[in-house]
């Protein structure tokens, strides 16, 4: 019997939910691969720096590396990035030859994995959830673009790149992959359970789960609710704006604060709002790129979703006629667009029932998996794992 490829995917977080790595794991688990996600872990949960916490996920092990850190902070975190870098591949090094292949997550885990790569030849599937030079928030230009350059010049010593959207080849434009794929963050078809509870007196019900940054139009979000009490919030999810728009949704009764909570709760919120929101600031090089986990989640759950124009979003939601788009920032058009979708039930189910007609034809994670999977076969055929 043929012994199975050790895959260990890994991701900078705690993987505590991380959505994308659960599916490309347990679709990869499912293939007949050995898998192990390793994560970090920030809060430092675990007292032995040797031994991360052990959790066994189905055909999955997932793995956490105890190590405290605070991000969002600009250069103050090269500190926290450089400990995770040495503490990453340490753990890589004592572990070689216990896995096969690395599935690298972003730029922060990439380095470490060619470092296998080149050392001990273990294969790496470089896998992009967001271009890290335009996640830098607060760090200078000049450093953003050594940064770049690294990134760039390190696709191309991957043995595969995965885009989570097709876009995002004009993103990496000026880098050399040797083989290309894009798997969107679509959803696997699921009970979601029953809905979250929503205000009685709501006329129109919203649902926003995930980073907290004032980047993804939060405060805008804010002061519309405050001046139409009509209407209310679920608002869920962790980052590094968390305080302040906690402390902000505090003062409005209309809000539900949930902080950070369990994938299928939030899910069970959003099953419960009328409109989802994915209103990205598209000052942000990312959101200008961006595929996010909210507009499948509105497809899965046959919801309408507000986008802001110019995010690619946009472009998603036109193209299915599934939700309705305005400029970023301008919360009087976010007022006219959510008022349009209170005082007309109809356009809510027709774009609803577009969304989840997107999902059953397209955007759904059986069609994912299946490139997925196709690709690790495609670099079965060509590649040996090492001795």
């Amino acid at each position: 019997m043929k012994t199975p490829l050790r895959v260990v995917i890994l991701r900078s977080n705690a993987l505590d939910p991380d959505p994308r790595v659960e599916k490309i794991a347990a679709s990869l688990g499912g293939a007949g691969y050995a898998v192990t996600a390793l994560g970090w872990d920030m809060q430092g949960r675990s007292t032995d720096g040797n031994t991360p916490p052990n959790q066994q996920g189905g055909q999955v092990r997932w793995l956490r590396l105890p190590l405290r850190a605070v991000f969002g902070r600009g250069l103050y975190n090269l500190g926290h990035e450089l400990r995770w870098q040495v503490t990453l591949f340490n753990w890589l090094r004592r572990q070689r030859q216990a896995f096969d292949w690395l599935h690298a997550c972003d730029f922060d885990t990439l380095l470490p994995a060619l470092l296998c790569r080149w050392l001990w030849r273990k294969a790496v599937i470089y896998d992009i959830f967001d271009f890290y030079a335009d996640m830098l928030r607060r760090t200078p230009l000049p450093i953003k673009a050594l940064v770049r350059a690294a990134e760039l010049q390190a696709i191309g010593q991957a043995d595969a790149v995965i885009l989570a959207d097709d876009c995002r080849t004009t993103q990496i434009a000026g880098s050399r992959p040797k083989r290309l794929a894009v798997i969107y963050n679509a959803l696997d078809d699921r009970r979601v359970g029953s809905p979250a509870g929503r205000p009685a007196h709501s006329r129109l019900h919203l649902a926003y789960v995930g980073n907290l940054q004032v980047e993804r139009g939060l405060m805008h979000l804010l002061a519309v609710l405050r001046r139409c009490p009509q209407w209310t919030l679920a608002l869920a999810g962790f980052g590094s704006d968390e305080a302040l728009l906690r402390q902000e949704a505090a003062s409005l009764p209309n809000v539900t604060w949930y902080g950070r909570v369990p994938y299928e709760q939030a899910l069970q919120l959003e099953a419960a709002a009328d409109v989802l929101l994915a209103t990205y600031d598209p000052a942000i090089p990312n959101h200008r790129f961006s595929s996010p986990n909210k507009v499948f989640e509105a497809m899965l759950l046959g919801k309408p979703i507000l986008a802001a124009r110019g995010t690619n979003v946009d472009s998603i939601v036109e193209r299915a006629n599934c939700g309705l788009v305005v400029a970023y920032g301008d919360e009087a058009a976010l007022e006219v667009a959510l008022l349009r979708l209170q005082d007309d039930p109809s356009l809510r189910q027709q774009l609803g029932a577009n969304a989840r007609r997107a999902f059953e034809s397209n955007y759904n994670w059986p069609n994912m998996q299946t490139r997925l999977v196709a690709l690790y076969r495609e670099l079965e055929n060509t590649l040996r794992p090492s001795p």
